[in-house]
């Protein structure tokens, strides 16, 4: 019988084609870090869903073939630490050691790497301390929810020079290489519009009342979690449900939008747009949270040279699903649909409407990408996209080569996702400025 490892394993690699004797790894490189035969030694920060339901079971995947092994986990609540105890006795029959704190976690010079599945607002300071630290480093998405985090992240990545993958899980998935592919070769033409839309109707997304009820402040560091945001009452909800409540998340956009508009980045070659304009609210889920349950932004791309000017339309609710998740680009041509993973004609340009114009028609042939499931339900599971990009994380870190999504990935996602973060929160129009590095409302700089 085959295993869901076994079987998660075989369609990953089926899906991009690779095995193992063509990761192109040389033996020299192979043991460029710590040799061949020496185990890499990981750690996980933050015992959380994503850790335990994805993050881990796809780094397992991988783990006997490339030599790694997960050796710690750090996580400033007691009850996690113990899960995390019974969770790799249970699933893997190994014992970690456990650790409450990332400070006591590198000071015991166990890891060679860490996974930082953390909360949002924290990816870029744990971030930071993993550099510190002389760890390479898989970062979950968002990285940055402000301009200061972000650059400091970004600074410290770059000062420390080791192997960082962002959690843009896309930046290793077949069908998203094609795309971008067919888009750089031309063959699509110029990208003049793009529309994207997340959609869910989960009303426990992103709420946990049952842990909730657990959470006390005896058993939590709470300081230490509140990181350089400011100081406030111990909030069982802020600390399980942070997606809900800013400053600790911009939810739709971190959680979500982050994944998409790198997408964005990645065809065009643009780092990040030149205005964003957006509006929602909280209109239905009347939970006590702060983040909007309902948003729609717009984006205004372009380049100095005029080469590349188009507009994003995104936009997300999570109280009907109508629409799911969508990812669809135009050009004069037609369309590049990544829900279906289809090139058709449709919307380009036929001939009767060309000859009005003394012009040729521009129809693109239909054509289809590769495909790759996508998972997109609360607890994702150990998906194709995300074991895939552990994997790449993974030969990286042995290769010392640049990983599928570096540190400028999730710098420039952040951005745009301050950008979007700023206009909904003060109903003025976002910009960027190249200059100082910082996000503007208004023609003010945006500070939470």
């Amino acid at each position: 019988m085959t295993t869901r490892r076994e079987f998660l394993r075989s369609s990953a690699l089926g899906a991009a084609g690779l095995t193992l004797g063509t990761m192109g790894l040389s033996a020299k490189s192979f043991s460029a870090v710590r040799g061949a035969n020496d185990k890499v030694r990981v750690g996980i920060v933050g015992f959380s869903d994503r850790a335990r339901y994805t993050l881990i079971p796809s780094f397992q995947q991988w783990a006997d073939d490339l030599n790694f092994d997960i050796v710690a986990v750090s996580d400033i609540w007691s009850l996690r630490r113990e899960e995390a105890a019974r969770f790799f006795q249970k699933e893997y029959g190994k014992k970690v050691r456990l650790f409450r704190n990332n400070e006591e976690l590198y000071d015991s010079g166990l890891v060679d790497a860490v996974i930082i599945a953390t909360s949002d607002f924290q990816h870029a300071r744990h971030c930071i301390e993993a550099m510190t630290a002389g760890c390479d480093a898989y970062v979950e998405k968002p990285f940055a929810e402000t301009m200061e985090d972000n650059r400091a992240a970004r600074d410290a990545v770059k000062a420390a020079g080791k192997i960082v993958q962002i959690g843009s899980q896309r930046r290793s998935a077949p069908n998203y290489h094609a795309a971008n592919d067919y888009i750089k070769s031309g063959k699509f033409g110029k990208i003049n519009m793009v529309e994207m839309c997340w959609n869910v109707n989960q009303p426990g997304r992103w709420r946990r009342p049952a842990l909730v009820a657990k959470c006390f402040k005896k058993d939590i560091d709470w300081k230490r979690f509140l990181i350089n945001r400011p100081y406030e009452a111990f909030d069982p909800r802020k600390y399980l449900e942070y997606r809900l409540f800013w400053p600790y998340s911009s939810g739709i956009p971190g959680q979500w939008m982050s994944h998409q508009i790198d997408t964005v980045h990645w065809f065009s070659g643009l780092d990040h747009p030149r205005s964003v304009a957006a509006n929602g609210g909280v209109y239905f889920w009347k939970d006590g949270r702060q983040n909007f349950d309902t948003m729609t932004a717009v984006f205004d791309y372009g380049d100095d040279e005029g080469k590349e000017n188009f507009q994003v339309v995104y936009s997300s609710r999570m109280h009907n699903s109508a629409g799911g998740v969508k990812e669809l680009y135009f050009s004069n041509g037609g369309t590049l649909n990544l829900d279906t993973n289809k090139i058709i004609p449709d919307g380009g340009l036929y001939p009767n409407e060309a000859a009005e114009m003394g012009m040729k028609s521009f129809l693109l042939p239909e054509s289809t990408l590769p495909s790759i499931e996508v998972a997109t339900s609360a607890n994702m599971g150990s998906d194709p996209m995300t074991s895939l990009h552990m994997k790449n994380w993974m030969e990286c870190v042995r290769s010392r080569k640049q990983t599928n999504a570096p540190v400028d990935v999730g710098y420039n996602h952040s951005v745009a996702n301050i950008m979007t973060t700023a206009a909904l929160r003060t109903g003025e129009k976002a910009t960027f400025d190249p200059n100082t590095q910082e996000v503007l409302a208004g023609g003010k700089v945006f500070k939470y």
